[in-house]
């Protein structure tokens, strides 16, 4: 069996703001040994609920295009700055599209 954590990697090669990277880790750590749903939407609905636990905002209805999480600061001037556009518009189909090559 697949495990979701399987899903971040390799990294990708462009984030939104410097917290995302932290966040990436976050989920992949949180996720880590959890085995991949049988379907893309469950996998998709972990991805989602993993993030929102991990950030603290609903990705799908919060409006602001990015928030502040002080444990994702390690220094830079978007420090602890998580770009929840970046995470809609890409990394989010990133991981999912990697749940469907797997599933």
């Amino acid at each position: 069996m697949k495990h979701v954590d399987d899903l971040f990697d390799p990294e990708p090669d462009r984030w939104g703001l410097r917290g995302d990277p932290w966040v990436w880790q976050a989920m992949r750590d949180h996720l880590q040994g959890t085995y991949l749903p049988p379907t893309v939407g469950e996998a998709e609905a972990m991805l989602y609920n993993a993030f929102n636990r991990i950030v603290g905002v609903d990705l799908a209805t919060e409006i602001a295009p990015s928030v502040y999480r002080a444990e994702f600061a390690h220094g830079g001037m978007s420090s602890g700055q998580v770009h929840l556009d970046t995470w809609r518009a890409k990394l989010m189909p990133l991981l999912i599209d990697r749940a469907r090559a797997k599933i």
